[in-house]
């Protein structure tokens, strides 16, 4: 991949790893619950609604991060854009649609039709691979 490719990208990591660390910020401030937003049932469900939605996206956002960091040091490695599986390059129109990708388009689709007729198929995707591994 090209210098100049690999800093739009390393930019772009940048600028997503901070706007993520700023709504973590945002979002823990959100979670203290008022005596006053719980008055009924009906406040206290919406509350745990509000706050389970909070939760799941924080989740969401910090594997999305783990991503990003393990990104920027492939960037730093000199490995980014090469397939982890076959180590050919992955391609810039994947990047550009995935830029936490780490396998082309080739291994990865190999790597689902695997995991449809297999246990690995079944495990849920938004835990991570090292918490499902952990707890399967």
């Amino acid at each position: 991949m090209r210098k100049e490719s690999m800093n739009r990208f390393k930019k772009m990591f940048l600028a997503e790893k901070r706007k993520i660390l700023f709504n973590h910020k945002v979002l823990r401030e959100d979670f203290s619950v008022n005596a006053d937003d719980r008055f009924d049932e009906i406040d206290q469900a919406t509350t745990d609604v509000e706050q389970s939605m909070r939760m799941r996206l924080n989740n969401r956002e910090t594997l999305y991060l783990k991503k990003i960091d393990e990104s920027l040091e492939r960037i730093e490695e000199g490995t980014f854009g090469l397939c982890e599986s076959c180590e050919e390059d992955i391609g810039l129109k994947r990047l550009e649609a995935r830029p936490t990708a780490t396998l082309c388009v080739s291994c990865k689709e190999e790597q689902e039709r695997k995991e449809v007729h297999t246990a690995a198929g079944l495990a849920h995707k938004s835990l991570g691979e090292s918490f499902s591994k952990k707890y399967a």
